[in-house]
């Protein structure tokens, strides 16, 4: 749709996994390093921010841009999330005209009909995401893996915002004992400290600076955990919400970090993280925050 204008951009750009893998043979050395940084589009602030840190330390970036249906539960979120193809290459040839773009169609990563594998991640799929969005977690397994398999990384850069999704790929590395570094990066807020997401350009302009209730209620909670228990927290984020007819509160879970089991009591040696679902309208955001 886009080819002519593509072909303008002074950019490593590829549509099929063939030629892109060739193009990875054709400058990889024994030495050197790849990182991939796999996107949806949408790009913002958050994404070249991860581009960023994989050109920092590696010696050439793959940016893969791919709505992946398999991940998506809901037919109607995989047929609104934005799709910005052109300005997402514009923001990437802004950064850096060496970034080697991956855009496939879904045929190109999907041979027949797109179906998702099945992974066992221990437990990590079915907590938070995974109660509310029945095999979520293995369509994006199954994306990610492949996308390991075509670009071979050395490093893979996901934003923390997605915590749950961080942990579960860095669980799927290990048991499949692949060769790349998965690296969590810190997550990129907007002015009024909303959490940076691609769906925030689904919010009007009211409910963008609205949405803002989402971070300060996760602030708070954080505060109150040092002296309350994770069920009197969890009472007192769900007040907020139910007082606020602009947001529907999918869940706000107390998580140990490392098993994403929901806190009962707290223990001095664990490590705990803060996880919200919130539904703006018919635009779902999510946000986490470390406790500790």
């Amino acid at each position: 749709m886009f080819a002519d204008y593509f072909n303008k951009i002074p950019m490593h750009i590829f549509y099929g996994k063939a030629a892109l893998i060739e193009h990875l043979k054709s400058i990889k050395t024994n030495s050197s390093t790849i990182g991939l940084v796999p996107t949806m589009g949408a790009l913002h602030q958050g994404h070249l921010s991860l581009m960023q840190q994989s050109m920092a330390n590696n010696d050439a970036t793959v940016v893969s841009i791919f709505v992946n249906p398999t991940q998506f539960n809901n037919p109607e979120d995989l047929a609104k999330y934005p799709r910005t193809l052109e300005d997402d290459l514009n923001q990437i040839s802004g950064l850096c005209t060496e970034i080697i773009v991956y855009a496939p169609p879904t045929e190109d990563l999907y041979e027949g009909k797109p179906s998702s594998q099945f992974f066992d991640f221990d437990g990590l799929e079915n907590q938070m995401e995974g109660k509310f969005r029945p095999g979520h977690f293995n369509g994006v397994g199954t994306i990610v893996k492949r996308l390991f398999e075509i670009v071979q990384p050395t490093n893979a850069y996901f934003g923390e915002k997605d915590f749950q999704q961080l942990q579960i790929i860095k669980k799927m590395v290990a048991k499949n004992k692949m060769k790349v570094l998965v690296v969590g990066c810190p997550i990129h807020r907007e002015r009024n400290q909303l959490a940076m997401s691609s769906r925030n350009a689904l919010l009007s302009p009211k409910e963008r600076q609205e949405a803002s209730i989402i971070y300060k209620t996760l602030i708070d909670s954080k505060e109150k955990f040092q002296k309350f228990s994770a069920k009197i927290v969890t009472e007192e984020v769900e007040k907020v919400f139910q007082n606020n007819s602009n947001f529907t509160l999918e869940y706000y879970q107390i998580a140990d970090e490392k098993t994403l089991l929901p806190c009962i009591r707290k223990s001095k040696n664990k490590s705990y993280r803060a996880f919200i679902a919130v539904f703006v309208h018919n635009v779902r955001l999510i946000d986490t925050i470390s406790l500790n």
